[in-house]
């Protein structure tokens, strides 16, 4: 795959703990930020596939009302406080 090189500011500090970070895993700075921006790109991914996900179930219909939401916790509730009781 190409490599393209890109800059951006970014606080000492966190300079500072990468290094530190790439030195106790032997590894270059360049390394440890290619593993942080693939995490950030793959969890940025997750998130846009489960909005989508849900966008999907408004469309399709499958929806719980606020109210479905509240009697399923009420009646969670009551389970509990009869298991504890028993």
């Amino acid at each position: 795959m190409a490599k393209q090189s890109v800059s951006f500011l970014i606080e000492s500090e966190k300079v500072g703990k990468l290094d530190t970070l790439a030195s106790n895993q032997e590894r270059d700075r360049s390394y440890v930020l290619n593993e942080a921006v693939d995490l950030y790109l793959d969890l940025q991914q997750h998130h846009a596939e489960l909005i989508q996900k849900g966008l999907d179930d408004i469309k399709a219909g499958r929806v719980v009302t606020h109210e479905e939401v509240g009697e399923r916790i009420a009646a969670r509730r009551r389970r509990r406080v009869k298991a504890h009781a028993e």
